[in-house]
C-alpha cells in the first residue's frame, strides 16, 4: 500500500487529474454503458430465440394438427362397415362390383375429397378379386414394389412416406378386410406436400431456416426465409450437421422439437447469430457514440487539466529556479482564482526574501570585511617588518638560523596575511602565505611531520580570497596529526588544480580522522570550531551557494577537505 501511494503522489498533477477523471467520470459510465449493452444483448437474444421457439410450436401444432385430421379420416375410411362389406363380396359380375364400389367407395372418397382439398390421391389397394376402378380401388400388385410397402405392413396404424425431390407425402395403412389371399389390403393417401408444410411458410417471422428428417436423418422437407441482404446465411443439410455439432461454438441458433406419436420426424430450426447482432446496430451505434462522446470528453478535460496543471508547473519550476539561487525570478499574475492568489503570495514572499539577503546577508559581508579591516588597522605593518627584520639579524649574528628561519615565515606569513587589507590575493601568494605557516608549526612541532604542496602552474596567478587555505591546514595538525597514536609519521598534502572552468583545492592528512556525521557537524553551527566553517561561509557568500566546502574523512585513515571556486567569475581571473 505504501509503494502504491508513494507512486501516486510522485506522478504529475496533470496525470493524476487524469487519472481520477477516466478512473471516477468516465470508467464508471463505459462500465455501466458496456454491461446494459450486454444485458439488452441477452434480452434480445432471449427474445430472439422465444419468439423463434413460440413460432416453431405453432408451425409444429399447426402440422400436427393437420396430420391428426389425416389419421383420423384413414381410421373412418379403414373401419366403415359398408365399405369393408363392399370389399369383401363376391360379385357376380364385373358391373355388380363397379355399381357396389361407385355407389360405397367412390361416395366416401370423393366426400372426403370435397371437404379436405389438401387430400390428391385416395386408393385402397386388394388382391382380392377386385377390378380396377379408377383411383379409388386398385390391384394390390402395383404397389408391392414400391420401397415403402413392406414399411406399411409392419406399421401399426398410418405409416408417412415423404419425398422431397419428388414432393410427396403419403401415408398408408393396413386395413382389417379379410382377402382371399390373405394379403391385407393398403388403403394409400396423397396429400398435398406444398400444403402440409405450410404452415412453415405462412408467418411472419422471417430469417429462418428449417428441416425436418425423420429418425435416421433423412431430410423431408427444407426451407429457408431469408431475405436478399442475408442469403449467405442459408444452409445446405451438410453444413447444418457441422454447425449442430458444434454446439454453443455454432454460428447459428439451432432449436430442434419433436413431432408426436403421428410421426417420427424431427423438426429443426436455425437462425444465424448474426441476425440478432444485426437487430443490436442501434444499440451498437449508441455504444460508438457514448465512447465517441467519452473521447471528446477526454481531450477537452485533457486540454482543461494541461492548462491548470501547466500555470502550477510553472510555478514549480519559478520555485526550483530559487532553490537552485537565483533570486532574480519574476513571478507575477492577473488570474484571480486560488493559483492565480499562489501566484502572487509566492512573489510577495520572493521580494521579502531578496529584501533580507540585502539586510542580511549582504550586511554581514561588509561587517566581516569592517571587522577584518579593523583587525588589520590595529596592526602597524612597518612596526611588526622592522621588529622582526631587527630579530632576524640579531639571530643571524648570534648564529641561530632556527630563529632567523621562524622570524623570516612569520614576516612572510604576515605580509601575504594583512595583504594590504584587501580580501583577495593571487593563489601564489596564498600558498606563500600557507607555507610560512607549514614552516612555523613544523618548527613548533619539531619537524615531526612531512608536507608537499603540489599546485599547476597555471592557476599559479589568479585571484582567490586570502586566507582560505590556512584555516584547513590548521584544521589538519590540530585535529588529525596531533592525535595520531599509530606511531607513523605525519603528512600533509595540498593540492591546487583547474578543471571545468573552476579552481579546485584539497588539504589532505593522514591523521586519526572522524565518523561521517562528526565530519558533516564540522561545517554547521553545531560545531564547536569556527575555522573551517568560517572559511565555507566566505566562499558561499563570495561565490555563491553552489560553491561550498567537501569533507570526507574516515577513522585511522585520515582527512581530505576540497573547496572549489569559479575562474571566469568576474573577482577570479587568470592574469
Amino acid at each position: 500500500m505504501r509503494k502504491i501511494r508513494g507512486w501516486i503522489n510522485d506522478i504529475k498533477l496533470r496525470h493524476k487529474l487524469l487519472l481520477f477523471y477516466s478512473g471516477f467520470c468516465l470508467l464508471p459510465v463505459f462500465v455501466l454503458f458496456m454491461f446494459s449493452f450486454y444485458q439488452m444483448k441477452d434480452i434480445i437474444s432471449e427474445k430472439e430465440e422465444t419468439n423463434l421457439k413460440s413460432y416453431l410450436y405453432q408451425s409444429v401444432a399447426a402440422m400436427e394438427s393437420s396430420l391428426e385430421v389425416y389419421v383420423n379420416l384413414s381410421d373412418y375410411i379403414a373401419f366403415d362397415q359398408n365399405l369393408t362389406k363392399a370389399l369383401e363380396s363376391k360379385y357376380d359380375s364385373p358391373y355388380d362390383q363397379y355399381v357396389k364400389v361407385t355407389e360405397v367407395v367412390d361416395s366416401i372418397v370423393e366426400t372426403l375429397k370435397h371437404f379436405h382439398t389438401d387430400i390428391k390421391k385416395v386408393t385402397i389397394y386388394t388382391d382380392n378379386a377386385m377390378i380396377k376402378n379408377g383411383t379409388t380401388v386398385a390391384p394390390l400388385s402395383e404397389i408391392k414394389h414400391q420401397s415403402w410397402y413392406q414399411s406399411v405392413l409392419l406399421t401399426h396404424g398410418l405409416y408417412w412416406y415423404v419425398d422431397e425431390e419428388e414432393r410427396n407425402v403419403i401415408a398408408a395403412r393396413t386395413m382389417p378386410i379379410e382377402t382371399v389371399s390373405g394379403n391385407p389390403c393398403i388403403l394409400y393417401i396423397e396429400i398435398d406436400y406444398d400444403k402440409l408444410f405450410s404452415p412453415y411458410e405462412q408467418t411472419l417471422t422471417s430469417e429462418y431456416g428449417v428441416f425436418i428428417t425423420d429418425k435416421a436423418g433423412q431430410v423431408l422437407y427444407s426451407t429457408s426465409r431469408f431475405s436478399e441482404e442475408n442469403n449467405d446465411d442459408v444452409l445446405t443439410y451438410g453444413r447444418f450437421v457441422e454447425e449442430k455439432v458444434k454446439a454453443d461454438n455454432s454460428e447459428y441458433t439451432i432449436i430442434s422439437q419433436d413431432s408426436s406419436d403421428i410421426s417420427d420426424w424431427v423438426i429443426w430450426l436455425y437462425q444465424s447469430k448474426s441476425i440478432t447482432g444485426r437487430e443490436m446496430k442501434p444499440v451498437r451505434n449508441m455504444t460508438i457514440l457514448t465512447v465517441f462522446l467519452c473521447l471528446i470528453g477526454l481531450v477537452l478535460a485533457y486540454f482543461v487539466i494541461k492548462r491548470l496543471s501547466s500555470r502550477i508547473e510553472k510555478l514549480t519550476e519559478s520555485m526550483q529556479e530559487v532553490e537552485n539561487g537565483n533570486l532574480e525570478v519574476q513571478v507575477t499574475s492577473m488570474d484571480r482564482d486560488e493559483i492565480g492568489l499562489l501566484y502572487r503570495g509566492f512573489g510577495k514572499m520572493l521580494a521579502q526574501i531578496q529584501m533580507l539577503i540585502q539586510e542580511v546577508y549582504v550586511s554581514k559581508i561588509a561587517q566581516k570585511e569592517l571587522e577584518m579591516k579593523a583587525l588589520q588597522a590595529q596592526i602597524n605593518p612597518h612596526f611588526l617588518y622592522n621588529t622582526l627584520s631587527l630579530i632576524n639579524w640579531k639571530a643571524l649574528t648570534a648564529g641561530e638560523e632556527d630563529i632567523s628561519k621562524m622570524t623570516l615565515a612569520m614576516s612572510t606569513f604576515y605580509r601575504t596575511a594583512l595583504n594590504k587589507g584587501k580580501n583577495t590575493l593571487s593563489v601564489e601568494d596564498e600558498l606563500k602565505n600557507t607555507k610560512a605557516y607549514l614552516e612555523i608549526q613544523s618548527m613548533i612541532h619539531d619537524n615531526d611531520f612531512d608536507y608537499e604542496i603540489v599546485v599547476e602552474p597555471e592557476i599559479m596567478r589568479c585571484e582567490s580570497l586570502n586566507l582560505i587555505l590556512q584555516p584547513f591546514v590548521e584544521n589538519a595538525i590540530a585535529h588529525g596529526i596531533e592525535r595520531k597514536t599509530d606511531g607513523e609519521r605525519g603528512r600533509i598534502v595540498i593540492r591546487g588544480w583547474k578543471e571545468d572552468d573552476c579552481i579546485w583545492f584539497s588539504v589532505e592528512d593522514n591523521g586519526e580522522g572522524m565518523n561521517q556525521d562528526t565530519a558533516n557537524r564540522i561545517l554547521t553551527m553545531e560545531s564547536k570550531g569556527y575555522g573551517v566553517r568560517n572559511i565555507n561561509e566566505r566562499i558561499r557568500l563570495f561565490y555563491g551557494e553552489e560553491y561550498k566546502v567537501e569533507v570526507q574523512s574516515e577513522i585511522g585513515k585520515g582527512t581530505i577537505m576540497k573547496f572549489h571556486f569559479p575562474i571566469n567569475n568576474k573577482k577570479t581571473t587568470l592574469i
